[in-house]
Formats: structure tokens, sequence, C-alpha cells
């Protein structure tokens, strides 16, 4: 059974010791999702929302967010990120798949920071496009996948 690593003996939060862990490359890739009305999506490929480019400033949004990552997860070790990348597939007729990597090269992975850019970039887009379409849904935010550290590599589907 895996241990719980955010856990001391008592059962209490604590935060993971990486001390004696060594530098390694860290990649972390998540993904979300926004599902619209069609007409909201046409909006955004055509710019036409007042509020501005809506993909330009999510993927702005999830960079920032990633950045930010140990202020808002507790317990969440502040890591210097070497890179964090935000890109959508605009699916027609009604969805925005959103997919952010983050990689550093330090103690402890980007997980963490892959997903909180994923998660910021949609609720970014439902928020520039909520005077349109107040029935948006973010669906599926996940992990894809990991490399680096300890506990090796993970891809979402190859789960033992």
């Amino acid at each position: 059974m895996e241990e719980l690593t955010h856990l001391n003996a008592r059962g209490e939060a604590r935060m993971v010791d990486v001390s004696q862990k060594g530098d390694t490359v860290r990649q972390a890739t998540a993904t979300s999702g926004v599902r619209m009305k069609p007409a909201t999506l046409d909006k955004i490929k055509k710019q036409s929302l007042k509020k501005g480019d809506v993909l330009a400033t999510a993927r702005v949004a999830g960079i920032m967010a990633a950045k930010k990552t140990p202020e808002l997860i507790p317990l969440c070790h502040p890591i210097l990120l070497d890179n964090v990348t935000v890109d959508f597939e605009l699916i027609d007729p009604d969805f925005i798949r959103i997919t952010a990597s983050a990689t550093s090269s330090g103690k402890t992975g980007v997980e963490m920071e892959a997903l909180v850019a994923a998660s910021a970039s949609a609720l970014t887009i439902y928020d520039m496009c909520k005077a349109v379409d107040r029935g948006m849904t973010i669906e599926n935010t996940c992990l894809e996948s990991k490399q680096g550290g300890k506990s090796g590599s993970y891809k979402r589907g190859e789960d033992k």
C-alpha cells in the first residue's frame, strides 16, 4: 500500500522533506476542458468577445497560476520553474481542450503546477465568456503524464 507522504506518524498534515533528494529534470502535463455553446466557441475563434482575446488571456493566466501554485495549494514546495506552456485545441462544435506542461530541474515534481495551469486557464475562459454563456462546464481536469524523480514516469492509461 502506498504511503501518504503529506501526513506524519500521527496523521497530521506536513510538508514533505525533500532536502535529501537530488535535483533532476522533472516534467508534467495536465489537461482540462471547457464545454460551451457552439456560438460561444465561434465568438472565441473570431475574437469577437468584448473582453478581448480569450485564449491569449487564458494562456497568460495559466502560466502565472503555475508560478503561484505554492500560494494556492497547501504544502506544495515553492520551486523554480524552467518552463510552462499552455496550449488550446478548439474542437467543434463546443469544446476547448487545454494542455498545460511544466518543467523544472529540482527536488520535487511539477504535477501540481501543470494541474493548476490547466485549471486556471479553464477558469479564465469561463470568466471571459460568462456574459454570453453562463452554462459552460469545466471538465476532465487530470494529470496526463509525468517524468523524473524517484517515482519515475507515469502516463494516463498505463496505470498499474
